[in-house]
């Protein structure tokens, strides 16, 4: 059985009334290669996901993913998730116990204000940032607790890898290993190969704002920021062996340290090939990778938007991607009886098995699959909490089950050299 909130009323009323039944329905907005891979993986399991809408602004790919998956009890629509207008009235056609919300960043708080609208609960895998700032953070999105708690709805922020997987990853280290945590690595490997002189993994726009961020890590207390991509060095990671990981802030250890109050130092890494860096270089040297709109002919355009326009799309990468990415962290502190430990939990992931399970590569493969397990660990009601919540703020050990069952293995190394 599982929890359900019947629908309000949109006159002035906002008061739910909680009922148990035994059906599920969901909506997936966004069909990029992350909800496509959402939608496979909930389909898989229609003990959990009785019923699936895919829902984006092009209807017709989201009409090509529910044919690729061929389910009867996947449906598709149309919506601009921008106008909040618009997607009360998808709630409303739909009436879901659950949005899955993998659209783009910029979209998080229009989905978030229908949902509170409609009395729907809201998972989703990045956190928000406005269209005119390449900046992220949890502000905007925790400024909402307070109306999820007295909705009685739940919020799950950041249920992708990284954030998302790190973020459980954490939450099992400390629960079952670790009596203080001190030091915290996020390290991101993709060892693949997709045979293109310079693409993303993921939706460009918001890949290069991301990349091109300066840099900051937690350390006693406080931030340090650096340049973009100023630090770094070589880690050695499992299957793979070394590659060259830079440092950038990423937004899990904004909840990671506040927390886990103990951790003293946290950073993110990612691996970077020397040729993508070099194009990339020189897409800000000739300002491509600019978000203020510039006049072209009487037409005002942003250069990274028309950048991504002409750059291939992540989710045609997967039909000759080979390689793995390789994503853990990597702890250090005091073990539940006070001696020190090291600590290293990882999964790694094929881009070849993940295309032909999914038709999508691992990058999206490692957020898809998450996604779709935070979504069932809510409708089993095994994380289950009024409010805007990350995901560390749950039980991580039923997830992890899920996760090993689903395609995403995690392996564990103790008192080993961690490098960082």
């Amino acid at each position: 059985m599982r929890f359900h909130q019947n629908y309000c009323t949109f006159a002035g009323k906002n008061e739910t009334r909680d009922r148990y039944i035994t059906m599920s329905k969901v909506i997936i907005i966004g069909c990029g290669g992350v909800g496509t891979v959402c939608a496979h993986k909930c389909a898989q399991n229609p003990d959990v996901f009785n019923e699936i809408v895919i829902a984006s602004r092009n209807r017709a790919k989201c009409d090509a993913v529910a044919r690729a998956i061929g389910k009867p009890n996947i449906t598709t629509d149309q919506v601009d998730a921008d106008d909040v207008d618009q997607l009360v009235a998808l709630l409303e056609r739909h009436r879901p116990d659950m949005v899955i919300n993998l659209a783009l960043p910029y979209q998080d708080l229009t989905i978030m204000e229908a949902c509170l609208k409609c009395g729907v609960h809201y998972l989703d895998t990045a956190n928000y940032e406005p269209r005119d700032e390449a900046h992220f953070e949890y502000s905007w999105q925790w400024a909402y607790r307070e109306r999820f708690e007295q909705a009685g709805l739940t919020a799950i922020l950041g249920c992708g890898f990284d954030p998302g997987v790190s973020g459980v990853y954490t939450a099992y280290a400390a629960k079952h290993h670790f009596g203080e945590m001190h030091t915290l690595d996020i390290v991101d490997c993709n060892a693949g190969n997709h045979g293109k002189a310079f693409a993303t993994n993921f939706n460009p726009e918001i890949n290069i704002r991301e990349i091109t961020q300066k840099g900051r890590y937690w350390e006693n207390g406080k931030w340090v920021e650096t340049g973009a991509l100023e630090i770094h060095k070589p880690l050695t990671y499992p299957m793979i062996g070394p590659r060259e990981s830079y440092l950038m802030y990423h937004e899990e250890l904004e909840s990671l340290v506040i927390n886990f109050p103990t951790i003293k130092r946290a950073r993110f890494w990612m691996t970077f090939g020397e040729e993508y860096l070099t194009h990339l270089r020189v897409i800000q040297d000739i300002g491509m990778a600019s978000i203020e709109p510039i006049n072209y002919h009487g037409m005002e355009i942003v250069p990274l938007q028309f950048l991504k326009a002409v750059l291939p799309n992540p989710q045609d990468l997967g039909v000759n991607y080979t390689g793995e990415t390789s994503i853990g962290c990597r702890i250090s502190g005091t073990d539940k009886e006070g001696k020190p430990l090291t600590y290293y939990i990882y999964n790694n992931c094929d881009h070849h098995k993940a295309y032909e399970e999914t038709g999508m590569q691992a990058v999206s493969y490692t957020t898809g699959v998450p996604a779709m397990t935070g979504a069932m660990m809510f409708l089993k009601g095994l994380w289950k909490k009024p409010g805007v919540h990350n995901v560390e703020e749950f039980d991580p050990d039923p997830f992890l089950e899920v996760l090993n069952k689903q395609g995403l293995p995690w392996h564990e190394q103790f008192n080993i050299d961690l490098e960082a």
